[in-house]
Parts: C-alpha cells; structure tokens; sequence
C-alpha cells in the first residue's frame, strides 16, 4: 500500500484518474483486454472525470463491474449507482466490451447470486474504491466480514453510512435511505490485482487516521488496504489531516 497526498481534491482526481487509466492500458497492452470495478460517491467525481479524459484507452476491450447498489432503488432514483455510472461514465465514453451492473430491484439473494457467477470468470486488473466516513470498503460497514468468499453480499447499512447518504445530497431525509445494499465482499475487492483508492474532504480524516494508523481491524474495514501490496490511496490536505509521520 502506498498513501499520496496531494495540495487539492482537484489534483488528487487527476493523480488517481491518471494512474487508473495507466494500469487499465497497460493491461490491455499486455493481454488485450482489462478487467475493472468502478466505485460511485462524490468521492470518484474528480478521478472519474479524469479518466474518462485519456482519450488512449480502448474501451471496447475493456469489462466493467459494479462496486454495490441499495436493495429498492429504481434506476431513475438520484441515489442509484446505475443512474450515476451512466451519467457519469457509461455515456461519456466508448461502448464496453462488458459491462455488468448490480440491479437492486431484482430479487437481492439472486442477484448476488448471478452476479457473483458473472465475476467469478474474471481476474480483476484495477479497481477503483473509495472510503467512507464510517471507514467502510465499498458498503461492508463496520465491523466488516472479512472473511466470506461470496464475492457479492447483502449488507445493513449501518445509521453512519446513512447519514452520510443523506448529507451528500442523495436522499431528503434518513427515512428514504435504505436499509440494504448489495456489496462486493472485501474478499473479492482485495482480489483485484491493483486499486486505485480515492478519498478526498475533511469529513473523511478520521476515517482516514483509523483505517491507517492502527493494525487491521475489521472495525475499521479500508484497513484491510494495508495488506495490499498493489494499493494506491490518493489523499487531499483535507482528508489526510489526521495522519501523523507521513
């Protein structure tokens, strides 16, 4: 695990954009395809805008995966992750070789069922993930299992995670958050041969100072970061606020 602090979120989208489109061309420079997983949040505006700018990367051979999505919420919801991954970054590039999204509408156990079955086929080249303000890893709140193989799951959200839905602008009022995500496992997130971890904003520095001053712990679930060998967390002043010896 490598920690980057930069001066702005600005610059940190930028970095991070620019090293997840680097190791997503060199993938496909090395066995002409690349397997990714996109995570959503106001915490990948920046890197997603950055990478959709490399005008390079061959999307036509690049699969995407989903990071998680709430249990309940129609596509057209602002809330929905499909919703934001179209707006964001399906419509703004070239066609997909694949893309493979989590519909939380469908019945929740077949969904994870189908596509846990669909994922399983992959080796996945470079996620991209952030972090939340209750340091969880994709929606595995804490305490986190770290130890089911299930590539995608169903979680509860815990009261932090909704709230911070809530403040984001997502939801107008914590009664229409819902109550159950499915997420991909943080066995199957460490999986991926690299990650690109973006966390900007202030609101994320404890967060931040618990996942990566203390010894893993499922209390802290981006903790298990640290045990990465090719994970790149990209930080602002802000976030990194906390961090001491760095």
């Amino acid at each position: 695990m490598n920690i980057h602090i930069l001066s702005s979120s600005n610059l940190l989208g930028k970095i991070a954009g620019e090293k997840a489109a680097t190791l997503i061309k060199q993938s496909i420079r090395e066995k002409n395809a690349a397997n990714i997983i996109l995570a959503t949040g106001a915490s990948q505006f920046n890197t997603l805008e950055y990478l959709i700018k490399d005008k390079e990367i061959e999307w036509n051979k690049v699969i995407m995966f989903h990071l998680d999505e709430y249990i309940g919420i129609k596509e057209s919801h602002p809330a929905s992750f499909r919703r934001y991954l179209m707006e964001r970054f399906l419509n703004k590039v070239p066609k997909l070789k694949e893309v493979h999204l989590i519909n939380g509408e469908r019945d929740a156990t077949e969904e994870c069922i189908r596509i846990s079955h669909l994922i399983q086929e992959y080796s996945i080249d470079v996620a991209l993930v952030g972090i939340g303000e209750n340091a969880h890893l994709a929606f595995n709140d804490p305490p986190a299992n770290f130890e089911v193989n299930d590539p995608y799951i169903i979680v509860n959200l815990d009261d932090a995670c909704r709230n911070q839905q809530m403040n984001e602008g997502w939801f107008k009022n914590i009664n229409e958050v819902p109550q159950q995500a499915i997420s991909m496992s943080i066995k199957q997130i460490m999986k991926s041969n690299n990650i690109v971890c973006s966390v900007p904003d202030k609101r994320k520095a404890l967060a931040i100072k618990n996942c990566f001053q203390n010894k893993v712990s499922n209390l802290y679930p981006a903790s298990i970061l640290q045990n990465h060998d090719f994970c790149d967390i990209y930080l602002d002043f802000d976030s990194a606020s906390m961090l001491c010896n760095l």
